[in-house]
């Protein structure tokens, strides 16, 4: 599946490190080595590819950073910030009140909805009573495995997986009965073949557990380091290269307001 996506986009060559000529900083960037496409992945040379790495490029261009990847599973990546293993997380994180209280973000970069996605041939309501007794899945340690929990952990068995694809492989074979991902990174994966037997169940309301949208993070207290990325990405926006590498991955924009 992964690699019959990577046919449909735009092949963004990015190798173990982001060399900028004259770099006066160096800046370790973490990214989760679950596959979250059209938002990083590994084409099938095996480099990273995708949204966020492109926009890391380009950030690191206006920052005349030196700066380089490193991988790591979702859940060792503030972990891994906090003890200085890494400096930023630029990996489709949201802003929410509970990573407020260990790390600092930036302004957010994205914003995207939630989406229910389910067997097309069943009618399924995604409301606690609705989804009474369903089995729910959804990947762990993220904003959407919090609503979940929140809103459907009483009445419903919830699963949590570690990447999108374990996700859909136990949607296709009914091991669960639903699921909530992001709408912008699902959507894409609806329209092929191997999935043609699921479709949207419909967008989950705003709530404030999806948090502010999505932005980097930095350690707390690295005011400096927040504000070069704050800069990198008006920046990024206002010369438009940031339309310009979201229209070889959306179709519509993911920018979140500013």
């Amino acid at each position: 599946m992964k690699k019959t996506l990577v046919a449909f986009v735009h092949t963004f060559i990015l190798a173990g490190a982001i060399n900028v000529a004259h770099a006066d900083d160096k800046v370790v960037f973490a990214i989760a080595q679950e596959p979250y496409p059209p938002f990083s992945y590994k084409d099938s040379s095996g480099v990273w590819s995708g949204f966020e790495p492109e926009l890391i490029t380009e950030v690191c261009k206006r920052m005349q950073a030196d700066c380089s990847l490193k991988e790591l599973a979702w859940d060792g990546l503030i972990p891994a910030l906090r003890s200085k293993q890494v400096d930023v997380i630029m990996n489709s994180m949201s802003i929410t009140p509970e990573r407020e209280q260990v790390v600092d973000f930036t302004e957010p970069y994205i914003e995207t909805p939630a989406l229910w996605v389910g067997d097309a041939a069943l009618e399924l309501t995604p409301t606690p009573e609705g989804l009474e007794g369903k089995t729910i899945g959804v990947q762990g340690s993220t904003s959407h495995s919090a609503y979940v929990k929140q809103y459907f952990g009483k009445a419903s068995t919830i699963r949590y997986y570690n990447d999108q694809d374990d996700l859909l492989a136990d949607l296709r074979s009914g091991r669960i009965d639903i699921m909530l991902a992001d709408k912008i990174s699902v959507e894409p994966m609806l329209a092929l073949p191997d999935n043609s037997m699921l479709a949207s169940k419909g967008v989950a309301p705003a709530d404030p557990l999806f948090g502010k949208g999505i932005g980097a993070a930095v350690r707390k207290g690295d005011d400096a380091l927040r504000e070069k990325l704050n800069k990198a990405l008006k920046a990024v926006r206002e010369d438009g290269t940031y339309d310009a590498i979201g229209a070889r991955y959306f179709k519509t924009t993911v920018s979140a307001s500013q």
